[in-house]
């Protein structure tokens, strides 16, 4: 009796990004930012409060996980070779918890530093019935002392030989600032390696010479100084967007102007070529949260591993695809990226 054997064809699309990631292993990255911890608070509803009309959220558990920048870098460790984080916290129990975590999960935290005067940002998000409720934001938006910037830039130069990339979080917390940005840019440029900046109009430097920039939509027509237009059904015939997105190109100079869509996907902007859509891979959406911090990190990692800007934004796409089907932060894997790029 003869057996028939069935073969799954494998697109050269596939086999290429697939190549891609085998190479995420070899690759140092390190992360510089706002950091902050997540906390997740998780319950259910049952009532409406006599004290005023909002849900009563019986908590029946708890979590807490690495936020902002160190976010960017949870979203490294499973694919990388060697992950490290700079930024600035206090010293308070939750500096503490937060940098356990970050070792727990082998990130580098040499260039973390810890300010005694600061308050560690954190965010609470309530959550019940798979929905945020609310979310508290505990945080100390003020700039590093020119003592700690020098510090920090030391660390960094120390650090940039033994790196690939470099990857820049902002958001708009206060360690981030125009003299740091220039210092950093220019130290990136001199030693040959890629810079990404995932950047926020609340706190708008100028990162001349990056490899690549990512702003998401509304991002993109804050910065271009333009106002917001609904999404077109086709964002290669969205002309505002094109035109934004232009702006873009001319005003930062970079490589590439990457342009994450939500839904749509990612449009990928390089000067003088045509733009390149990426249609979104994901299946559900449970919770957008740190899906910006995915699509930032599995793009600069591609870029790092030899990637093209197109190729890289398409793995970048899936990984973000991954991200949003789960509830809060939680990572992408390696073996969860694999199995959605045999999709391609």
């Amino acid at each position: 009796m003869r057996h028939r054997v069935y073969y799954a064809y494998v697109t050269p699309q596939t086999e290429r990004l697939r190549a891609i990631v085998g190479g995420f292993a070899r690759q140092r990255v390190l992360v510089i930012g706002d950091v902050m911890l997540d906390e997740f608070v998780w319950g259910r509803v049952s009532r409406v409060s006599p004290e005023a009309p909002v849900p009563v959220v019986e908590v029946t558990r708890e979590n807490w996980y690495p936020g902002g920048a160190a976010n960017v870098a949870r979203n490294l460790r499973d694919f990388a070779g060697a992950v490290h984080l700079g930024g600035l916290t206090g010293t308070d129990a939750e500096a503490g918890r937060l940098r356990e975590l970050l070792t727990e999960e082998g990130i580098g935290i040499d260039s973390l530093a810890q300010d005694p005067g600061r308050r560690t940002t954190v965010k609470t998000r309530i959550v019940a019935r798979q929905q945020q409720v609310v979310r508290v934001d505990r945080e100390q938006k003020s700039p590093p002392s020119p003592a700690q910037t020098e510090a920090a830039l030391a660390r960094f130069e120390r650090l940039l030989p033994d790196l690939d990339a470099v990857i820049v979080a902002d958001y708009a917390k206060g360690f981030l600032e125009q003299d740091f940005a220039d210092r950093v840019s220019q130290a990136v440029a001199r030693a040959g390696k890629i810079l990404t900046v995932d950047p926020t109009p609340k706190n708008p430097l100028r990162w001349s010479g990056a490899t690549a920039i990512k702003p998401n939509r509304p991002e993109a027509f804050e910065f271009a100084a333009m106002p917001y237009a609904d999404p077109a059904a086709d964002p290669l015939q969205d002309q505002a967007l094109l035109r934004a997105g232009a702006a873009l190109v001319a005003k930062w100079s970079p490589a590439t102007v990457l342009i994450t869509l939500g839904e749509q996907g990612m449009l990928v902007l390089e000067p003088d070529r045509p733009p390149i859509h990426t249609p979104t891979r994901a299946k559900e959406i449970f919770d957008v949260s740190g899906a910006g911090d995915t699509a930032i990190a599995l793009f600069t990692l591609a870029l790092a591993a030899g990637a093209s800007a197109a190729d890289a934004a398409e793995i970048a796409n899936h990984a973000s695809g991954i991200a949003v089907g789960k509830l809060g932060t939680a990572p992408v894997t390696r073996r969860e990226l694999l199995e959605s790029l045999t999709d391609c």
